[in-house]
């Protein structure tokens, strides 16, 4: 049987009321058996009172049990009392009920598009394509070995990390480490790994704790404002609190979860979406894609989000998008990505990826849009197709975002443009993977904002471009 997972307050509510009128059970609640110390259920009628082992947290409440996860204090399930009688019944209801520790592979959320993972990766491992697999599982390796004591990942100092040989380069800006965590926090949660499963489950519950330790409990915002972008990193650190909400199921960090979402809200432009600086006028498209994706997530959990926005949000592409060429521009029509002043344009092309085209498409599929009634898409997954991933970093042509992007986009869309892409993105990033000492796992940060995010960003962004076949259902379709 599924177990029962309980809703926000009931908890409180519990422990509360056993605390204050009752002592520890008698008869016991709990008996040890002689056998490896396990414990089984010995209930009297009715009563109230609270007891606990090393796992669990059993609280009495008039003819209840609540059995509460001691490590979370979320309520696993409840069972009616019964007589002494039928005993022997209730033991044996209580085995077939009790769930050892929910893991990401037994309690599949199959309703929610962020989660069908397990079931995607054993579709990819079918097709044989070990190769991604094992690129997958050796960058998480790097990411969790440089996450810092703090439970950060320190987006220039995470070489402090590598005590023997040579230490990795890359370093980014360290006003963005509240945003490469939360990038490296979706990396691992995208393959599996939550609160409270998965082989790198303390590596996430470090992370969001500190994530949570940055965030203004008043505002909501997580990490300052140092930063002029600094809405990336909380739109990303918001999108990890609200997967890790809800994968998790950890009714612990829903008021975390909330506040930062109803930053996004406070941010946004009245009657408009996202940029920089709250409630300024100004829009662009890849600030909005960032902040949509946390909308959505949100809404997709049961948090609370303005139902308007997604009506903004497709407004505002559809703006962006020539309906002509398809294209998706950043602050225009057709436009093409930002570029910072100096060289940077000339060292890395607008020309050389679609990144906003992407952006746009990915968001549209969020929003419910389907290319069958919005022929606009197939002319912008043609668009993205005619700039699939190549290591050419001479010419400007790596960027991790776009592929992030593009990948998460066609695998929407499917077909022969996933096809195609995965053909492209799979062997290069595999091909360019660092195998070598402290490098071991990690992507170099070549592409046009590396030197923002880094090496730790730049891998959590290939990890997550690498999974983008299990990461998200297929939101049209199948």
């Amino acid at each position: 049987m599924r177990a029962h997972l309980s809703r926000p307050g009931v908890l409180v509510s519990l422990v509360a009321t056993a605390l204050a009128l009752g002592a520890p059970l008698q008869p016991p609640l709990l008996a040890q058996t002689a056998d490896a110390g396990q414990s089984r259920m010995v209930v009297p009628t009715a009563g109230t009172g609270i007891t606990a082992n090393e796992r669990f947290v059993y609280v009495l409440v008039g003819t209840k049990v609540f059995q509460l996860d001691a490590s979370s204090l979320q309520v696993i399930r409840s069972v009616e009392l019964v007589p002494e009688a039928q005993q022997e019944q209730l033991e044996e209801v209580a085995e077939e009920e009790v769930v050892e520790e929910p893991t990401f592979a037994d309690e599949p959320l199959e309703t929610d598009p962020v989660t069908r993972r397990a079931a995607g990766k054993q579709r990819i491992a079918a097709r044989g394509d070990r190769a991604s697999a094992a690129a997958i599982e050796s960058a998480l390796k790097w990411l969790v070995a440089h996450q810092s004591e703090s439970g950060s990942w320190d987006c220039d100092g995470f070489m402090a990390n590598d005590l023997e040989g040579e230490a990795a380069d890359g370093p980014g800006s360290p006003v963005h480490d509240v945003g490469v965590t939360g990038l490296a926090l979706l990396a691992l949660m995208g393959d599996g790994n939550t609160l409270r499963s998965g082989p790198h489950k303390e590596a996430v519950k470090k992370g969001v704790a500190w994530l949570r330790e940055q965030q203004d409990p008043r505002s909501g915002l997580i990490g300052g404002t140092t930063s002029h972008e600094f809405i990336y990193d909380h739109a990303i650190a918001t999108l990890a609190i609200v997967e890790a909400y809800g994968l998790s199921d950890a009714n612990l960090l829903k008021q975390n979860a909330q506040r930062a979402l109803n930053y996004l809200e406070y941010h946004r432009n009245p009657y408009a979406v996202w940029r920089y600086q709250p409630r300024d006028g100004d829009n662009d498209t890849s600030v909005t894609a960032w902040c949509t994706m946390a909308w959505k997530a949100g809404k997709d959990f049961g948090l609370e989000v303005n139902e308007q926005t997604g009506l903004l949000v497709a407004a505002w592409i559809d703006q962006m998008t020539d309906p002509v060429s398809g294209r998706t521009g950043y602050t225009e029509r057709g436009g093409r990505s930002a570029r910072r002043p100096g060289d940077h344009a000339s060292r890395f092309p607008r020309e050389a990826n679609e990144a906003m085209t992407a952006a746009g498409l990915f968001v549209e599929y969020l929003l419910g849009k389907d290319p069958e009634t919005t022929p606009i898409m197939g002319a912008q997954a043609d668009l993205i197709l005619h700039q699939p991933p190549t290591w050419e970093p001479n010419a400007g042509k790596v960027d991790f975002v776009a592929w992030f992007f593009g990948s998460h986009a066609l695998f929407q869309y499917g077909g022969r443009h996933w096809e195609a892409w995965r053909r492209s993105l799979t062997p290069t990033l595999v091909k360019h993977q660092r195998r070598d000492g402290n490098f071991a796992g990690s992507w170099d940060p070549c592409g046009p904002w590396g030197e923002s995010m880094g090496r730790i960003g730049s891998t959590a962004l290939g990890t997550l471009a690498l999974e983008s076949a299990y990461r998200y259902s297929r939101l049209i379709g199948d």
